[in-house]
């Protein structure tokens, strides 16, 4: 229910002074033609009802149906003994704000029945007074039907619009928190594969330095390489943060391959057909986590990449020929394999492992043609 104070709508087609008219027409209704007892009960009679109009806004439970039956009586009262038959339309504007369905519908009907009923009653028994303002009583009458339904409406969708801005408010804070984790995964993704291969180098630069010199030095220098690419692909990260594709990722790949001593065998193509840069965006961050679990974990010589298109989906399939995939040796946590799960389950796709003597990483992703990849080529 609205406050009491906003008991004057703005949505009815009626300005405030209208309304306030409505107020004071019922005291000329009363002093009109009346003796001072007819005087003196009609203005009790309209402090009572706008005493209880009021209360029927701030009150609950039974004290508003009370509320709502005095205003009943009332409005019957001053429609059959002084013609006055607008209150009626205070009663359709309350039943409009009611909140419960079935709250509504009862008293719409009986305001409805109620107010018909007294306006042909009063046709019986003073048809001067009602023939003189038929035009405004047909008028009221058609208020009394329509108002409640225009007031209800009205509320629910503002109801309803208000819960919309909530939802999307809430889905704002969801993509602002999902955007945060996807930037902390390509952070990971793209530090962690160079800090690792730096990490490994180093170690082995180390072990070289005094027997290999010469070893060392290119070590040392593939360090330097590597840091440089870091931090290039980091500004890139954060200064653009746009989407990365196959094809560039498949460079950066064979990059760290043959840093890290791996053999690099591709088949399939690298330009994808009309997908999503979504998709392909997730399949290149998942190939690159892939590829940094092969240089940090598996002690592999080989790498095989392949990627296959089909009407239906997009197969990427990276395998190597290394220890093979153990719990023991490393966590699905620390493999980054929870990632990439997740990438590929929110475009819909599925991952699987195979590992006998070495690791099979399979990615699938339905083929989704969208028109807005011309757009971007444009």
């Amino acid at each position: 229910m609205r406050n009491w104070f906003h008991i004057f709508p703005e949505n009815t087609g009626l300005s405030l002074y209208a309304w306030i008219i409505f107020c004071l027409l019922p005291f000329y209704f009363v002093i009109a033609n009346s003796t001072p007892g007819e005087v003196i009960a009609g203005v009790l009679m309209i402090v009572l009802f706008f005493t209880a109009y009021r209360l029927s806004f701030i009150k609950k439970g039974w004290i508003v149906y009370a509320a709502v039956g005095i205003e009943l009586a009332i409005s019957i009262g001053m429609t059959l003994y002084f013609g006055y038959v607008y209150f009626f339309l205070f009663l359709a504007f309350f039943v409009g704000n009611m909140n419960s369905l079935r709250a509504f519908i009862l008293l719409y009907v009986l305001n409805v029945l109620s107010g018909g009923a007294a306006v042909g009653f009063g046709f019986y028994i003073q048809s001067e007074i009602f023939m003189m303002q038929l035009p405004f009583i047909v008028i009221s009458l058609i208020g009394i039907i329509l108002l409640p339904f225009t007031i209800y409406n009205k509320n629910k969708q503002e109801k309803l619009e208000g819960q919309l801005e909530d939802a999307n408010e809430r889905i704002s804070q969801l993509i602002v928190m999902e955007e945060r984790q996807r930037i902390a995964r390509d952070l990971h993704d793209t530090l962690g594969q160079k800090l690792s291969l730096i990490g490994l180098k180093s170690d082995l630069a180390e072990k070289l330095i005094t027997a290999k010199p010469l070893k060392a030095q290119q070590e040392v220098q593939d360090i330097n390489r590597t840091a440089r690419l870091a931090l290039k692909e980091v500004r890139e990260l954060v200064s653009e943060m746009k989407g990365t594709r196959l094809r560039e990722e498949m460079r950066h790949v064979k990059e760290i391959l043959d840093m890290a001593g791996i053999k690099l065998q591709f088949s399939g193509n690298q330009e994808l057909g009309e997908i999503p840069l979504l998709v392909e965006n997730t399949l290149s961050m998942c190939l690159k986590e892939a590829v940094t679990n092969i240089v940090k974990h598996s002690y592999a010589s080989l790498c095989e990449i392949s990627i296959e298109e089909s009407s239906r989906e997009i197969l990427v399939e990276v395998k190597d020929n290394g220890d093979g995939f153990s719990a023991e040796t490393v966590s699905l946590q620390e493999s980054g394999i929870q990632g990439m799960r997740e990438r590929l389950e929110f475009v819909n796709g599925t991952l699987e492992i195979k590992s006998n003597a070495g690791t099979t990483l399979s990615m699938r992703v339905p083929r989704i043609v969208q028109p807005v990849r011309k757009e971007r080529k444009a």
